[in-house]
């Protein structure tokens, strides 16, 4: 069997996968690419189609003779996407970056590996983004913002101006998170959960949930 020169793959077959393998396909096509682009994903014992795409274990893409693999994240659980991450790397397999071709990046923004970019999602002017981020549909970043690794954003989020969210943080859909200022952010805390349509007005700390307009701590 000839080595192939290089190999795509969207890790994970549940619906976060699914909804980002059209966009990766239609990236690669954007850059004249004809590489093959599979599903990983470790509940399969053997290969199966997949929306049309072939799916396979982890271990089976691992074995295949390829001179370079490039695998993007779609799992929506931050741990465990740090988790793959690492794996990925241990193996000698690049974090692959996709984006949507209405995603619009604006200029000085510093995006790291393996970010899933979803259609319609704009990045504003000096912006830092950690490695794996996820920015569902129409969601924003607006300029002067610091994004930590593993950070998620659920559809619509609207992140204006001088925030700064840590590694780990999830944004629910539809939330708004108040623009700070260049002399003091507004934070966002490591692992802190922003719930569906919350109005954040102020700083999170780490690992708490808030919801609500304003948003307001959810007590246990």
């Amino acid at each position: 069997m000839n080595t192939i020169d290089e190999i795509f793959a969207v890790y994970g077959i549940a619906g976060c996968g699914r909804s980002l393998m059209p966009v990766a396909i239609e990236q690669l096509k954007r850059v004249g690419s004809n590489s093959q682009v599979v599903f990983i994903d470790d509940i399969l014992d053997e290969d199966r189609m997949v929306n049309g795409h072939v799916a396979m274990n982890y271990d089976r893409f691992k074995d295949i003779d390829c001179s370079y693999k490039f695998v993007l994240i779609a799992i929506a659980n931050s741990s465990i996407r740090q988790i793959i991450g690492k794996k990925l790397l241990n193996d000698g397999i690049l974090l692959w970056s996709v984006k949507g071709a209405t995603t619009l990046i604006m200029d000085n923004v510093n995006i790291d590996v393996g970010a899933a970019l979803s259609p319609f999602v704009t990045i504003g002017s000096n912006v830092t983004i950690g490695k794996c981020f996820h920015a569902n549909l129409y969601s924003y970043v607006e300029h002067d913002c610091v994004i930590g690794d593993y950070v998620t954003f659920a559809p619509r989020v609207n992140c204006n101006g001088n925030i700064h969210i840590y590694d780990h943080a999830y944004i629910g859909s539809g939330a708004v998170i108040k623009q700070g200022t260049s002399d003091k952010p507004l934070i966002i805390g490591e692992g802190a959960i922003v719930g569906m349509g919350a109005v954040v007005t102020k700083d999170v700390s780490p690992g708490l949930v808030v919801v609500g307009n304003p948003a307001r701590v959810l007590l246990k």
